[in-house]
């Protein structure tokens, strides 16, 4: 059992209340199943469990130490909780051995965790010396030594181009591929000293950590989390009764990509051009519940700095589709 202090003192929920109303419509009948699909440390889930009494959680998480954490977050809540160990790709799995066929709402709030990014041993935070792990799920999978000390220079470099957006990514590739042939990296302290030796001072001067870029791309690459979200968000979606709601939390460009096309390509109407009656299987099957992507407020930012990049979209179930789960709310 974790010691390192109770969620609710080490975990401030992004939008908390921008979420309670976005979803809690969607979870006023008995038994509506509210699927959490990144737990975390469960402040969201919390406070959705206390606006909605009829409503029923199944919290999901790739991360034990998070799931530890919340259900002890949630022990009042107890007769209407189920956690799931699992990536968020296999929630259809995960709710069928639940005997759960379709939810009312959903939540997924991506990327990093305030846990994995306070706990120096997990190796996500470049501002503290650490091994170089970054496994949301330490049960299993490659760790971001792996990747630095094993990928071919050009992988490498497409990783740290395509998720960190990284314009020096060549560079650090090259200095990279020197060092580890001397020694493999182990800790984070190691690679953050090349980065400021090898990204130009200019650029850490107008673009911030030097490590910023190259931790994203190493975390996004050790837990595959774009491919991964590209495959749950429509099986989500998918498990959405009428009626049901979906809201997104994403943390950087890459993410938010995938959310925005998806939400949208349910949102629009498929009826050919021309076509002077639209055919109920051409309507959008979803109503998109904000306007573009909803940011924090100045004040919310100021008291909690990680939500700063953080953007929300939303989205209700209008209309079943053929690959819509059968089922009801609960």
């Amino acid at each position: 059992m974790t010691t390192r202090g109770a969620a609710a003192e080490r975990h401030v929920p992004v939008l908390r209340d921008r979420i309670v109303e976005l979803l809690a419509p969607a979870l006023t009948e008995p038994g509506s199943v509210y699927l959490d699909g990144t737990l975390g440390m469960g402040g969201h889930a919390e406070a959705i469990l206390k606006a909605c009494p009829q409503a029923r959680l199944v919290g999901v998480d790739r991360d034990t130490e998070a799931l530890e954490l919340a259900a002890e977050r949630l022990a009042p809540y107890a007769g209407r909780t189920s956690f799931v160990h699992a990536v968020y790709d296999d929630v259809p799995a995960a709710l069928a051995d639940l005997g759960v066929t379709s939810v009312a709402a959903a939540l997924f709030d991506l990327g990093v965790s305030s846990l994995q990014l306070d706990e120096a041993d997990r190796g996500f935070a470049y501002a503290q010396d650490a091994p170089l792990d970054m496994r949301m799920d330490q049960t299993s999978g490659q760790t971001a030594a792996d990747v630095l000390n094993t990928y071919e220079p050009a992988e490498l470099e497409r990783v740290l181009r395509e998720y960190g957006e990284e314009r020096f990514a060549r560079k650090i590739v090259g200095a990279v591929v020197r060092e580890r042939e001397v020694e493999p990296f182990t800790r984070s302290a190691r690679l953050v000293e090349l980065l400021k030796r090898v990204v130009p001072a200019a650029s850490q001067k107008s673009g911030g950590h030097p490590g910023k870029r190259t931790f994203q791309a190493l975390r996004i690459e050790v837990n595959a989390e774009l491919s991964v979200w590209a495959r749950a968000l429509p099986r989500a979606i998918d498990l959405l009764g009428v009626g049901g709601r979906i809201a997104v939390l994403s943390y950087h460009s890459l993410e938010d990509r995938i959310t925005k096309r998806v939400l949208a390509e349910g949102a629009r109407s498929r009826a050919p051009e021309g076509l002077p009656v639209e055919l109920p299987e051409h309507a959008a099957y979803l109503r998109l519940l904000t306007r573009g992507a909803e940011e924090v407020t100045p004040q919310e930012q100021a008291a909690n700095p990680r939500s700063a990049s953080v953007r929300l979209r939303a989205a209700e179930r209008t209309r079943p589709t053929p690959s819509t789960t059968k089922g009801t709310h609960r």
